[in-house]
């Protein structure tokens, strides 16, 4: 691989790490949090590790990227993780840039039960549920634009996808196409699987206008798929905004495309009584926008259960564990023989799930772009003679 090829890589990490202006290490006190009860100020302390609050933390967006954790002093957990660069707008007090670094201490929980930063900067502090949220002190409107986990992870999976795929074109250009080798052999069955299996079939003879998009979104899911898998990655197709992205994308194309003979049978259906077209309208106006909620809701189960399976299964250790060391210990293997099963069925999942989606995305444009049975009958004549 040359090093014209791996420069913007270098670009992007390095400035990553130049931006942040900190090392990795960075202490968080997220399994021991301190609860301020009463007018003494009294702190109790809840030992033990939280094993829901760990698998949604596993799963879910962050300002940086944990890696591990080291056993500090005192009992305290090391986080080492890097801190992601932070960029919110704040009407009247205008762009801000910074490191997330800049947030560091412990947590402590509000009377919410929210999960909230001790420590603020410029006006700003973390608050740690279900979702990481940046929110201003003062209760001001924060406007998120930063490099998320999730961001940095598609970011990387863009730069793999370009990388591997300009690479087995140059060697297409370069008339290298006898006897394809390796990588370029394993691309090109994946390249004619989508094709033959998934555009011929659901878009006839006008799959070759739509084989550039319908690749982009199965290599893109795949990729990411893959790239949650491995350890310390993040769950980006397992994330709901994303797929809803995704599936709009699909919708759009599909709206836009849409020919005539697919509005008039939505909209005024041949062949059925008018008294009918009142109830079979709107069940179809309503169908016509289920299509991207069921692309939307497939994607993010499917890949996110896969990721809580196996951080369930891995933690079963340490609840057997906390019950008694002996059955801690020899639940080890079992519990880890699942996750490897899990691990290798999820290899499968990442790859089904994203053929499913492109699949689905063929038939509901192909529905779409359908000609009526005289166009159809026409084309096939022409195309005979």
């Amino acid at each position: 691989m040359s090093f014209k090829r791996l420069f913007p890589l270098l670009i992007l990490a390095f400035g990553l790490l130049g931006f942040t202006n900190s090392s990795f290490a960075q202490e968080a006190e997220n399994h021991e949090i301190a609860h301020v009860e009463g007018t003494e100020g009294a702190h109790e302390e809840k030992k033990g590790i939280n094993i829901t609050e760990l698998v949604f933390g596993h799963v879910s967006d962050s300002h940086e990227w944990h890696l591990f954790s080291l056993e500090g002093e005192n009992g305290h957990e090391k986080e080492i993780a890097m801190p992601l660069p932070v960029i919110v707008y704040r009407p009247g007090k205008g762009l801000s840039v910074f490191s997330y670094g800049k947030f560091h201490g412990g947590w402590y929980l509000d009377e919410a039960g929210n999960h909230i930063s001790n420590t603020s900067y410029d006006g700003l502090y973390v608050e740690k549920n279900m979702k990481e949220k940046i929110k201003s002190e003062d209760g001001s409107q924060v406007y998120d634009f930063s490099i998320t986990k999730n961001v940095l992870s598609m970011i990387f999976s863009v730069i793999i996808i370009l990388m591997l795929m300009t690479s087995a074109a140059k060697k297409y250009k370069k008339g290298e196409i006898a006897a394809p080798k390796g990588f370029q052999n394993a691309l090109e069955v994946a390249i004619f699987f989508i094709r033959d299996e998934v555009a011929k079939p659901n878009l006839g003879h006008k799959y070759a206008k739509y084989l550039p998009m319908l690749l982009t979104v199965f290599f893109f899911i795949w990729v990411n798929n893959l790239l949650g898998l491995l350890p310390g990655g993040a769950n980006f197709t397992g994330n709901i905004a994303v797929t809803l992205c995704l599936s709009l994308i699909s919708f759009i194309v599909m709206v836009v495309r849409a020919n005539s003979h697919f509005w008039g049978h939505l909209l005024n259906p041949p062949g059925v009584p008018t008294g009918i077209k009142f109830l079979l309208v709107p069940i179809e106006i309503i169908s016509l926008f289920i299509k991207p909620v069921a692309l939307t809701i497939r994607l993010f189960a499917n890949i996110l259960a896969g990721h809580i399976v196996i951080l369930c299964v891995i933690s079963l250790i340490f609840i057997f564990g906390a019950l008694s060391k002996g059955v801690g210990v020899g639940f080890v293997p079992v519990s880890l023989v699942f996750a490897v099963f899990m691990f290798f069925l999820e290899l499968l999942v990442a790859a089904i799930q994203a053929f499913i989606f492109t699949n689905l995305t063929a038939v509901f444009i192909g529905q779409a772009i359908e000609e009526g049975h005289g166009h159809d009958e026409a084309h096939a004549e022409a195309a005979h003679h």
